[in-house]
């Protein structure tokens, strides 16, 4: 068992696999933070956006078609 326990300490290959990931979990994080950074600005300009086709479309929802008569 004393062996096993010096062999397993003197390995290598897992520290390349932690090392691995925590540096997917930074990305991962990272990620997550840039969403959540521009979210509120993105819903924003989505509504805005909105506001205008639904305008200028003259009520009828689609982009440029004349209304029902």
């Amino acid at each position: 068992m004393i062996k096993f326990i010096k062999k397993f300490r003197s390995e290598e290959e897992g520290a390349v696999t932690v090392d691995w990931v925590v540096l997917t979990a930074a990305v991962v994080g990272l990620g997550v933070a840039g969403v959540a950074t521009v979210s509120n600005g993105v819903d924003a300009l989505a509504t805005k956006i909105e506001t205008g086709v639904t305008a200028g479309s003259g009520g009828t929802g689609g982009v440029g078609l004349p209304d029902a008569e």
